[in-house]
């Protein structure tokens, strides 16, 4: 598709993108009044759920979080009791990290908030439009992390 529209943001996919993970990062915090759980520290306590224990490099890879971003966010979440961090079993360089009781009690609060989120960033588009419209974001996040990781098996 060929963009008719040079330098105009509204035709920019790139920027469409942003913008829209800003309003929907702005949802997130008005939905979770008085808590100060952000929605990239909710992506990490969902993937601790579903894996129950994992390395930081899995959560990486799970949440396409950066390395450093990750870092302090785990360190963020570990003070506030959140989650547990210990040294890997398997490699002494490594954290394993997993949701505490209160983690899991914080991640069940705010869940709901982030359905309410998703609901009204669906209902912006025609009913018709919404699974094709997710199944064309999921699409395009896998493929662009499976390019990355055939770029990282090359290096």
């Amino acid at each position: 598709m060929t963009n008719t529209h040079a330098g105009s943001l509204s035709e920019s996919m790139l920027h469409l993108l942003h913008r829209a993970g800003q309003v929907a990062d702005e949802m997130f915090s008005e939905e979770m009044q008085g808590s100060d759980l952000t929605p990239r520290q909710f992506a990490v306590l969902r993937v601790l759920q579903r894996l129950e224990t994992a390395s930081q490099t899995d959560i990486v890879n799970e949440t396409g979080i950066d390395r450093s971003t990750l870092a302090d966010i785990v360190k963020r979440l570990v003070a506030r009791g959140l989650i547990a961090r210990r040294r890997s079993k398997a490699d002494a360089r490594a954290y394993a990290v997993r949701l505490t009781q209160s983690g899991k009690d914080a991640l069940k609060s705010a869940e709901p908030a982030s359905e309410r989120v998703e609901d009204r960033l669906l209902k912006t588009l025609p009913q018709a439009r919404r699974d094709a419209f997710i199944d064309s974001l999921a699409l395009l996040v896998q493929a662009l992390a499976a390019s990355e990781a055939k770029v990282e098996q090359a290096e």
